[in-house]
């Protein structure tokens, strides 16, 4: 079911909502979070698709916040707020409200807002395109548990990696980190049925592609050895290599689908590993409303730590040394190459 409001508020959209769950049969509120969306006419639809897709795991109210341009003076003088409400087979699980704000109230944004949140449910914001450099200084993150951006959608995603961790606040977190959650979770694993000090690892990838950066960051960070940063045609992170002491582990998937886990003494083993979608990020994001601090540690680690000249020395992991700690020398960008056991 849909409902088209013009020229509106935020109380005429409130009655709206109460009139199309009773429309519906379903007059009770059984949603566990509101999700706001801030995006532009051009990326809503996917935006939206993406949160709709995610809601059936996390039913939710999603309030897509659409600012639209004023071309002239006049217009940009002249506030106006139209609206959509979907509920049903429309929205999901949940509620959707499309919100354009056009004129002086594109700049007041909350305040349009703060009216249509669940009472006493969770408040996360998405930026899917042109975060604030500060999310949490942001109207509308001020108002969040949870501010989720993504690097990947900015146009110069290494800078843009230096700008999340100067700002970062806790209940910050990015899709780029969300996308490498397989690979930790796999190398981990790796290490886990063979145990031993790693001396050195590779990361390979496209480049300038934010979640290999943010991977050889976690992997310098927390075992405080060297890591080589290098470049492949892709697709995303094609290659992760593990040098210790009782051989070489190698997670690599050249297709963006299947990959091959390679160790020392076992034979080759095929993991699904395949690129996911969207909506299986954000539904991934959604489950936890807590700080990342595995997450803030790595992109505190610093971009310019693994491209910088000179030496550098991994941080103390909870104040101790980590283990295989040395001065890691700076990752170089090496020609196109397969990191594979050979």
């Amino acid at each position: 079911m849909k409902i088209d409001l013009t020229e509106t508020t935020s109380s005429q959209i409130n009655q709206a909502l109460v009139s199309a769950r009773r429309a519906i049969g379903t007059p009770a509120i059984g949603m566990v979070l509101t999700l706001v969306i801030v995006t532009d006419e051009e990326n809503a639809y996917d935006a939206l698709k993406s949160a709709g897709d995610a809601s059936r795991e996390h039913p939710s109210r999603i309030i897509a916040v659409i600012k639209r341009v004023s071309r002239s003076p006049r217009a940009r003088r002249d506030a106006r707020l139209d609206a959509e409400v979907r509920v049903g087979s429309d929205a999901g699980t949940g509620e959707t409200v499309v919100l354009r704000l056009h004129g002086e109230l594109a700049n007041h944004a909350q305040s349009v807002v703060l009216p249509l949140l669940l009472p006493d449910a969770p408040v996360v914001v998405w930026w899917p395109e042109d975060a604030p450099a500060d999310p949490a200084k942001d109207p509308l993150g001020a108002l969040a548990q949870r501010r989720i951006t993504d690097t990947y959608s900015a146009e110069a995603p290494l800078d843009e990696l230096a700008v999340r961790a100067a700002a970062y606040s806790p209940g910050d977190t990015d899709l780029a980190w969300t996308r490498i959650t397989p690979w930790r979770s796999m190398l981990a694993a790796a290490l886990d049925q063979q145990p031993a000090t790693v001396i050195g690892a590779t990361v390979e990838g496209e480049s300038d592609n934010p979640s290999c950066e943010l991977l050889a960051m976690w992997l310098a960070d927390r075992l405080g050895v060297p890591v080589e940063r290098t470049l492949s045609a892709g697709p995303g992170l094609t290659a992760v290599r593990l040098e210790t002491k009782n051989g070489v582990i190698v997670l690599d998937r050249a297709d963006g689908s299947l990959a091959t886990l390679s160790m020392q003494g076992q034979p080759d083993r095929a993991v699904a590993l395949k690129r996911r979608e969207t909506a299986e990020l954000l539904a991934e994001e959604l489950r936890r409303l807590d700080p990342d601090n595995t997450y803030e540690s790595a992109v505190k680690f610093g971009v310019e730590k693994l491209h910088a000249g000179g030496e550098v020395t991994a941080e103390p992991v909870d104040g101790k040394p980590a283990e295989g700690e040395r001065k890691a020398p700076a990752a170089k960008k090496a020609p196109a190459k397969k990191a594979a056991a050979k």
